[in-house]
């Protein structure tokens, strides 16, 4: 089965336009039975994506009243298609739209976002810091690369956090397996260019987040 490619999933997003941009105002087009039966199949035709996808919200109200971590986040929605990833893009608040302390996940369907998770507790996470609101973009083209595996190292993708702080957002690409060095540089390193981003960036082991806290360093930075 044919998956989605980054561009192409910015492409589909436009075709609708592109179509009406041939048509002139006022222009009235007689429906053929043809045309009829080519929309009708490119309306039913949706573009299947690598993984599923599932959005998660983390409710900083919920988490003033909740004891235990992680207890106010919830389930938003699960996508495998890039139309279905523009329908519930386009419905949930950008970051800079988010009130602050809520944090936005995007990870692969069934990998909860919590070090416990299985699948991410050896891992680590790359991290971006951006002044207050202006993460939009960098959000949105780092979902377009996970979701279009652009990644050389794509299995080793969990999924991917915006974090909305009082000092501004940071975004957090999470992996699999952190003491994999080679892997998770290159990641680190496309993810810049996929983005653009000219500062360092640094990556934490989750083992050292949780012994540490706020203390652990960076074990590899581009």
């Amino acid at each position: 089965e044919k998956t989605t490619t980054f561009d192409e999933a910015e492409k589909v997003k436009l075709n609708a336009n592109e179509a009406d941009d041939e048509v002139e105002e006022g222009e009235i087009v007689e429906e053929t039975d043809d045309t009829t039966s080519y929309l009708s199949k490119e309306i039913a035709t949706k573009h299947p994506l690598e993984h599923s996808w599932t959005f998660w919200f983390d409710n900083p109200v919920a988490k003033s009243r909740q004891a235990a971590w992680g207890s106010s986040r919830r389930n938003v929605y699960t996508f495998s298609t890039v139309e279905d990833f523009w329908g519930a893009y386009n419905n949930i608040h950008h970051p800079s739209k988010l009130v602050v302390g809520a944090d936005l996940h995007c990870f692969k369907h069934k990998i909860e976002p919590k070090w416990e998770d299985p699948v991410c507790a050896n891992g680590g996470t790359w991290k971006m810091s951006f002044s207050k609101g202006k993460s939009d973009t960098s959000w949105l083209y780092t979902l377009l690369a996970m979701i279009g595996h652009q990644f050389d190292h794509e299995d080793e993708i969990c999924g991917a956090v915006v974090s909305v702080r009082g000092k501004g957002e940071k975004i957090s690409l999470w992996t699999k397996n952190a003491a994999n060095e080679t892997a998770q540089v290159s990641i680190g390193k496309q993810w810049k260019q996929f983005l653009d981003y000219s500062d360092s960036v640094g990556f934490i082991f989750h083992d050292d987040a949780k012994r540490l806290d706020r203390n652990a360093k960076n074990r590899y930075t581009v």
